[in-house]
């Protein structure tokens, strides 16, 4: 029997993970989130309602489920507080089943702050970042001065770290950016304020997952963004700041990877991207445009316009190649309905020769040609189909051959937005 399960996204992020772990919630006891920020948004769409999480776990709504919000994670205290309020709406028994970390990194105004004036700066070299302040809290982590969430229990030590803290962001924004400095002052009372809330829900992540593994509780793994937005693999500079993929589970979660059972890879029928970076199978004429109107392509973040493009099945392999997929999740099957034709990008031209995988180098993405497959459409609608076998021959077909081209089976499909819209295949028959 499956245990641990690990969604990671298998293409540039947005690809429809928050429905997926909302899905597969309904057998589980926990779900885990072990990266990111509130730059993530995973919408799920249950009784015609959507919902847009940032930073609360999507298995949320299952009332067996408790969310665990892992050391991984950069925490805005402002935002956790804003989606509980709305959360709690739906859900009554929030705050008995969010729990956090006492190791999350804090992420605060002045970080924000930094993430919009470096990316003004950049003018035309901007990276596209959501200006939420995660590259910059992440920063702080790595060089050893970041706030822990653990320090809200000591505010007169909170005071001292937020005063030093806020000398070297109020130096980078006025020295450096020309930007006003920020009150150290009003930040520590809001953490203040922040801590009576917040502390109720704080434990030790790591030992409370592995204690419901050991005891064969079913966990699942939420990652945010995509593997090829992987600060160490991902198409560098164009990334996140966090390691997306599933090593990010041992580092953000404190959870052995031998641990995890199996990895699910969710990846869109087609391929998008929000922001600047590479992407060879971008489409700029009217079956891109088709593909955002149908697929309703905008960021539930920030709400910008997502690139839209075939399906990459380059990309696909080497983020199997790096984390090894036990499966794929296919979403958005139904926007690709009634197109004449459909194309897969086989592998790469690069320097005048045909290549099959490539490392995620921005530099040298930036240089490759796709060189495509294609495959007759169907002219049948999918959109909310539950059995395989009703699907059109030709969907059956694009099907097969994207897990050829990956090497991966097909787990599950996904044919619209609301629950009940989603193909288990033989993988997932133990989960």
């Amino acid at each position: 029997m499956t245990q641990t399960l690990a969604v990671i996204g298998g293409q540039w992020g947005d690809e429809g993970k928050g429905k997926i772990v909302d899905c597969l919630s309904s057998a589980v006891n926990a779900v885990v989130r072990f990266q990111g920020g509130h730059n993530a948004g995973h919408t799920l769409v249950t009784d015609d309602r959507s919902i847009v999480l940032h930073l609360i776990p999507a298995g949320i709504l299952h009332r067996a489920v408790t969310a665990f919000i892992g050391n991984g994670v950069v925490l805005s205290p402002e935002a956790l507080y804003d989606e509980l309020q709305k959360l709690s709406e739906i859900v009554r028994d929030l705050k008995e089943r969010v729990r956090i970390s006492d190791d999350c990194t804090l992420l605060l105004p002045s970080h924000a702050a930094l993430d919009v004036a470096r990316e003004k700066a950049k003018g035309s070299r901007a990276i596209g970042t959501t200006s939420r302040g995660i590259g910059p809290a992440y920063e702080d982590k790595i060089a050893r001065r970041a706030l822990k969430v653990h320090h809200l229990f000591d505010h007169e030590l909170l005071g001292e770290k937020v005063s030093e803290l806020l000398d070297y962001h109020n130096f980078l924004l006025g020295q450096r950016f020309g930007e006003e400095a920020i009150a150290a002052n009003l930040i520590h009372d809001s953490l203040c304020e922040a801590s009576q809330w917040m502390l109720p829900l704080v434990t030790d992540v790591s030992r409370d997952v592995s204690s419901l593994v050991d005891n064969g509780s079913k966990v699942l793994f939420e990652g945010a963004q995509g593997v090829m937005l992987d600060i160490d693999h991902g198409t560098y500079p164009y990334v996140t700041s966090s390691n997306t993929g599933i090593g990010g589970i041992s580092t953000g979660a404190g959870l052995p990877l031998a641990k995890i059972n199996k990895t699910l890879a969710v990846v869109k029928a087609y391929t998008t991207r929000v922001g600047a970076g590479p992407f060879p199978t971008e489409l700029h004429d009217s079956v891109g445009n088709r593909l955002a109107a149908r697929g309703v392509e905008f960021g539930a973040t920030t709400g910008r316009p997502r690139r839209c493009g075939w399906f990459d099945s380059v990309l696909v392999r080497r983020a199997h190649q790096l984390n090894h997929f036990d499966g794929l999740c296919v979403t958005k099957l139904d926007v690709l309905d009634e197109l004449e034709s459909i194309k897969i990008c086989t592998n790469y031209q690069y320097d005048g020769r045909s290549v099959d995988n490539i490392t995620s180098s921005a530099i040298r993405l930036q240089q490759c040609e796709p060189v495509y497959e294609e495959m007759p459409g169907w002219h049948d609608a999918t959109y909310g189909i539950t059995d395989y076998q009703k699907l059109p021959q030709n969907a059956k077909k694009y099907l097969m051959r994207i897990s050829e081209l990956t090497g991966v089976p097909v787990a599950m499909i996904s044919t619209g937005p609301n629950r009940p819209h989603v193909i288990y295949r033989e993988l997932l028959s133990d989960w």
